[in-house]
């Protein structure tokens, strides 16, 4: 778990820094949001017409917006937003002039709770978009100046007279009456705002969202640092909006009405027009019904033909019994006529007549001769209805031969009549046709004039406000709380980075890990901060036994070298205190100091030891190196350990000496003194000099003093405060 937390041991020990830079952030952020000007938003709902669902949806309310298609809702959208609306918005607010008390590090807008009012009069170009300070000297008099003006004292009520334009500066007197606690004398700016400058601020504070991509309803949001001035806006706007709906819709079926009525009137006129053209051509043709007529006289002309051929058959009937007739004159009582082709009861009557005179002369004649008187009258009788007959005969044949042709004459003159039917079925459709077809445009833009006329009647919309803005007491910025704690993120962040690159410009050996990591040299043994003599004893006794398991130090491996960078990184406490565990286990320990700094240090002490105290000699011995080493071989002979502390590797002259005649070299590095870069130049050095059996001992393993301590500690030393002492 330490290994795996180790990360984490500069940000514990700098913990003090890190809440220290908090709660510096914290301040900063709340000084900061006391001078930033707080942003309100106010938001209304809009419901949007939906002639798909809904009230509008009905037949009876089509009518009333005949004219409008199911919306868009981003491109009623765009409509709110598009500078047509929002200019006449504005022209129902008082927002071209803005005024704003003057402070010593922020400009607070006032809106109708200003102590002053500003008119104007005649305005150049100039005067617009430029702020204007005035300051108010006295309940009764200012002072202006600004851009384009020179500086100039006025009474309030007083129209002022310059390059720019005529101003006239006055009292709010309802707002002084209503809080006479209300600061007029004060500094305060103001600006005239051009209607485009004023268009794009307030685009860039309006925010217009659908609610739902699904939902005609959507969202209408303006901020603003005065709560009431953006609660007006939005209402304003929703109205605005509803309004030009209808006046549009107005216009669009007021336009519409006067369109179809022109309309109307052409087409009625080309309406009549046909209507006399459709009269005059059946004047002309004497048409009533051109299908009845033409069934009238197919049917007449049927019938001239049936009675045409009745009268052939007569005809011809009567031509056969004429020639039967002319040729039996002679012999009349042998004929037999036939009536069946022609029927006529005169000519029946005579022929019977004939008949009946001749059966008389033949009775005669068996009486009487031919010549005599009474025959020669029956002859003369017979003779008479003969001619009768045959003229008769004439005569009926003359009549059906007459009746015949006229027929003939007739057929044709109905059958004529009737070839030129087609051509007038063909004209008269086109007449009808022309006719229907504008019958049609007729029909149609009155029924659109009476739907046109009903949606312009009818001052009403179906876009609907579902929620009014209020003005609203919490600003949404600067976000107070969250402003607050990214502050105090920055701030941990920020002492958090501090930390690690002073950590890592320090580049202290810190742990085992980072001398695993440099180098194969192992670490040997952990020596946490040991706060009395007891427990360094403890310590030193365990890990006394833990390095002769070992084999680090045996019967056979009796020489032991200290060793460290700097008296500060705990070689003397380690060769004191292992000389030490070795003289309590019973054997014979000599401690050599190679610093010759231990003999006095020890003096008070040395009745408590355990070990034996030597320093090495001067001269040629202590540099010569089979001196030293017979040195050496004559304390093993002497004792039964030795334990070398070694000279500091700072300054050293003998000290890779000794480290290459010892048995065990222990490397002591300081976890809070001992620099990083040290190790891996350990290890170069351990190659280069064949040092043999070198092992590193970490010093205040693990150990993250607070760093008010450390800061502590140096004036605890100058007032003459001593840690207590760990050795025996």
């Amino acid at each position: 778990m330490k290994s795996q937390l180790r990360f984490l041991r500069p940000y514990l020990r700098g913990l003090p820094i890190i809440l220290a830079a908090m709660v510096i952030g914290v301040m900063i952020a709340r000084k900061y949001l006391s001078y930033t000007v707080p942003m309100y938003e106010s938001t209304a709902k809009l419901k949007l017409a939906d002639t798909q669902d809904g009230v509008p949806s009905g037949n009876l309310f089509k009518d009333f917006d005949v004219f409008v298609s199911p919306n868009k809702i981003a491109a009623e959208i765009e409509v709110l937003k598009s500078h047509t609306l929002l200019n006449k918005a504005l022209d129902s607010l008082d927002f071209g002039i803005e005024i704003r008390r003057v402070g010593r590090l922020r400009l607070t807008e006032l809106y109708h709770d200003a102590p002053i009012t500003v008119q104007t009069l005649g305005l150049k170009p100039a005067a617009y978009d430029r702020p204007i300070s005035l300051t108010v000297l006295t309940p009764e008099t200012f002072e202006l100046d600004g851009p384009g003006i020179p500086k100039v004292q006025g009474r309030f009520g007083e129209t002022l007279h310059l390059a720019i334009g005529d101003l006239a500066i006055g009292k709010n007197e309802g707002l002084l009456a209503a809080h006479p606690e209300s600061q007029l004398v004060d500094s305060y700016e103001f600006e005239l705002m051009s209607r485009d400058r004023l268009i794009g601020k307030v685009v860039k504070q309006l925010d217009i969202v659908p609610v739902d991509k699904d939902v005609a309803v959507i969202r209408i949001g303006f901020k603003s640092s005065v709560p009431e001035k953006a609660a007006d806006f939005v209402n304003c706007l929703t109205r605005t909006y509803v309004q030009d709906y209808i006046d549009e819709k107005f216009k669009a079926a007021l336009t519409t009405v006067d369109f179809l009525s022109h309309q109307i009137d052409t087409v009625a006129q080309r309406l009549a027009d046909s209507q006399n053209e459709i009269e005059q051509y059946r004047y002309g043709g004497n048409i009533i019904n051109i299908h009845q007529e033409t069934e009238t006289n197919m049917r007449k002309v049927a019938q001239l033909k049936v009675l045409q051929t009745n009268v052939g058959m007569n005809l011809e009937g009567l031509n056969d019994f004429h020639r039967y007739i002319q040729s039996g004159q002679d012999n009349f009582l042998e004929l037999a006529p036939n009536f069946e082709g022609y029927s006529d009861l005169l000519s029946t009557e005579i022929v019977k007549n004939i008949k009946k005179l001749q059966a008389e002369k033949r009775d005669l004649l068996l009486i009487y001769t031919p010549k005599e008187e009474k025959v020669q009258v029956i002859d003369k009788k017979i003779n008479d209805l003969q001619q009768y007959l045959l003229e008769s005969i004439n005569n009926s044949r003359k009549m059906l031969e007459i009746k015949y042709q006229r027929l003939g004459e007739d057929i044709l003159l109905a059958e004529a009549e009737t070839v030129s039917i087609p051509t007038k079925e063909r004209e008269m459709a086109d007449y009808n046709r022309e006719f229907a077809l504008v019958e049609h445009s007729y029909n149609f833009l009155n029924s659109k004039k009476i739907e046109a006329e009903v949606a312009q009647a009818a001052q009403i919309a179906f876009h609907r406000v579902l929620t009014p803005a209020i003005a609203s007491k919490v600003p949404v910025s600067p976000n107070r709380t969250i402003i607050v704690i990214v502050a105090a993120i920055l701030g941990m962040l920020g002492s958090m980075v501090a930390i690690a690159i002073v950590h890592a410009i320090k580049g202290k050996v810190n742990d085992q890990e980072t001398i695993e990591k440099s180098c194969p040299i192992p670490v040997v043994m952990l020596t946490p901060r040991l706060r009395n003599a007891g427990d360094a004893l403890r310590h030193f006794r365990r890990e006394l036994i833990q390095l002769e398991l070992k084999g680090i130090v045996s019967e056979d491996r009796r020489l032991v070298v200290v060793s460290a960078q700097e008296k500060a990184h705990g070689a003397n406490l380690h060769a004191v205190m292992l000389a030490h565990a070795m003289g309590l286990q019973g054997k014979k320990v000599l401690l050599v100091d190679a610093t010759d700094q231990l003999l006095l240090q020890m003096e008070a002490h040395r009745s408590r030891l355990a070990f034996e105290l030597a320093s090495l000699p001067d001269g040629r011995v202590r540099f010569n190196p089979a001196s030293m080493s017979a040195l050496m071989e004559e304390y093993l002979e002497a004792y039964d350990a030795v334990v070398v502390l070694n000279e500091y590797m700072a300054s050293e002259t003998v000290g890779y000496l000794l480290m290459s005649l010892a048995h065990a070299n222990l490397y002591v590095l300081d976890s809070r003194k001992s620099q990083a870069r040290q190790i891996l130049a350990i290890d170069i050095t351990r190659t280069d000099l064949q040092l043999p059996a070198l092992s590193f001992v970490l010093n205040r393993a693990y150990y993250t003093p607070h760093i008010f301590r450390s800061l502590i500690a140096p004036i605890r030393h100058m007032l003459g405060f001593r840690p207590q002492s760990l050795w025996p």
